[in-house]
């Protein structure tokens, strides 16, 4: 049995790591144990505000380091993710649950996003005309806005605020992260890599907290910007308050991911891609598929049929057991909001085809959950509603393609889903008239690689901006446009007072 460690997880401020003074903390627990690791402080708004200016005072001279210098950073931080993935894996593992292979295939996805900002020169090169008129030149630069946020969610510890903030530390802003108070220990490492690769003291910060820590940094006059990843009701949330207060904000909220069969598709692989999709991670991810869409009754059957057999070999366990197929969901208070969602699902009419609330795990203390699959589920029920952020994923059957994307477009969300058909001729209907903003075709979770965008549509995204792909640089810089024209000795210029033209 994994033993209780108990310290007190830190902050980390200009380059060192504090312990905290506002005698608020919560606890840090190991999802495969169930036992305390560590008690986490919750930072206070006078360190947030001390954090913050420290931060200003880095950003600003970061700002005027070159563009090539900064990047030189970010090949060895690079490097060091690399080097380290063994100890973040195992990280992650310790208290996040979920597999140590899961937790390496996240860091390989952070890493991509890490691939994209050493792209940051060509990304931020500008605009430029010549003799636009009256021998003007006109060009455009792109200039980092000063101090920016990530608030980071406790699913993916290390590739979300990695795919967050690196683009935004490379275009030259100064960074406070506030992790999952769950997850405090990836950030910690992660703060240690980036020292060791180099960066500026004060650029990279890491802030602990509750919803107190996160409004006292999200209303700072000195945050110029706020990426968040979360709960659609806290994304709203955020989004709302950081825009009131004059901030940009992209919010990325929840998700209610489809996996539409169709009657050509290779019902095996079908079942296969379901069955990761669905149930890796302990569907503690926001493009995890919820649910399997079939279309037609023999389709139903046919799938339910092969998936029956598949989901009931499905076992969790500790996140170093190599033959889990996914570990233990992130607390004790997850875990019976998961069952009362299955309770529910049953009491509206929903049929248990695998029940997977009681698995035969060697740690009764864990916070274990089998694989749970449910059919007969239909539209109007809370389980089809909501996301369930847990390995609780239903089949609901429809007759026609038609059915299947109006019922898509009608609901609430709207980050990803996905297609099993070999034609061509519906899989081009369905990418053209799905209101989802990440579609895959055979692809059974549609996140895109890190130099392409991603974001939902719908509730499932408030504000603009991506978290992966080019359009970070683009959320994370101001544009500065120059018109720009210098005088030969003999030039005259009489007094105009039309409006400028070419």
């Amino acid at each position: 049995m994994e033993s209780v460690i108990f310290k007190t997880v830190s902050h980390y401020i200009n380059g060192q790591k504090v312990a905290g003074n506002s005698g608020k903390f919560g606890f840090v627990y190991s999802p495969s144990t169930g036992q305390k690791l560590a008690k986490v402080s919750y930072a206070s708004p006078e360190e947030v505000d001390q954090s913050i200016a420290l931060a200003k005072e880095a950003g600003a001279k970061w700002a005027s380091t070159s563009i090539g210098k900064r990047v030189n950073i970010l090949f060895k931080f690079r490097q060091l993710l690399v080097e380290n993935t063994d100890k973040l894996a195992n990280l992650i593992g310790k208290e996040n649950g979920k597999t140590i292979s899961d937790a390496k295939g996240e860091i390989s996805r952070g890493i991509e996003s890490v691939d994209l900002a050493i792209g940051a020169p060509h990304i931020l090169k500008g605009e430029h005309s010549v003799n636009v008129g009256g021998k003007i030149n006109a060009y455009s630069m792109k200039q980092p806005l000063g101090v920016v946020t990530c608030i980071s969610p406790f699913n993916f510890p290390v590739m979300v605020p990695i795919a967050m903030s690196t683009m935004a530390v490379a275009v030259g802003n100064a960074m406070i992260l506030k992790p999952s108070e769950k997850v405090p220990y990836s950030a910690l490492l992660i703060s240690e890599l980036w020292q060791e690769a180099g960066l500026p003291d004060g650029v990279w910060n890491v802030l602990n907290g509750d919803k107190d820590t996160v409004n006292s940094i999200i209303t700072h006059k000195d945050i110029e910007a706020i990426s968040f990843v979360g709960s659609t009701k806290v994304a709203e949330i955020i989004y709302e308050t950081g825009t009131k207060h004059h901030k940009r904000v992209n919010a990325f909220g929840g998700g209610k991911n489809h996996m539409v069969i169709l009657p050509d598709a290779n019902m095996d692989q079908a079942v296969d891609s379901f069955l990761g999709a669905a149930y890796g991670s302990a569907s503690q991810r926001c493009m995890a598929i919820s649910v399997a869409m079939t279309v037609g009754q023999k389709t139903t059957e046919l799938f339910t049929e092969k998936l029956k057999l598949k989901v009931e070999n499905l076992h969790p366990g500790s996140y170093d057991d190599e033959s889990a197929d996914f570990g233990a969901v992130i607390s004790a208070e997850a875990k019976q909001s998961i069952l009362n969602a299955i309770d529910q699902a049953v009491e509206e009419g929903a049929n248990i085809v695998v029940d997977g609330r009681y698995p035969d795990v060697d740690n009764k203390d864990g916070f274990y959950l089998g694989a749970t699959l449910l059919d007969h589920v239909t539209p109007d029920m809370t389980i089809y509603k909501e996301e369930i952020f847990g390995p609780a994923r239903a089949i609901v059957s429809v007759d026609r393609i038609e059915e299947a994307i109006q019922l898509i477009n009608d609901h609430q969300f709207g980050n990803g889903v996905t297609i099993f058909t070999n034609s061509g001729r519906d899989a081009r209907k369905f990418i053209e008239e799905i209101e989802v903003g990440m579609v895959g075709v055979n692809v059974p979770i549609p996140i895109p690689v890190g130099y392409h965008n991603f974001g939902g549509w719908k509730d499932s995204r408030f504000g603009e901006g991506q978290m992966f792909g080019p359009d970070t640089a683009r959320f994370f810089t101001k544009t500065k446009t120059v018109s720009e024209r210098w005088f030969d000795q003999d030039d005259s210029d009489e007094v105009n007072f039309n409006f400028p033209s070419s």
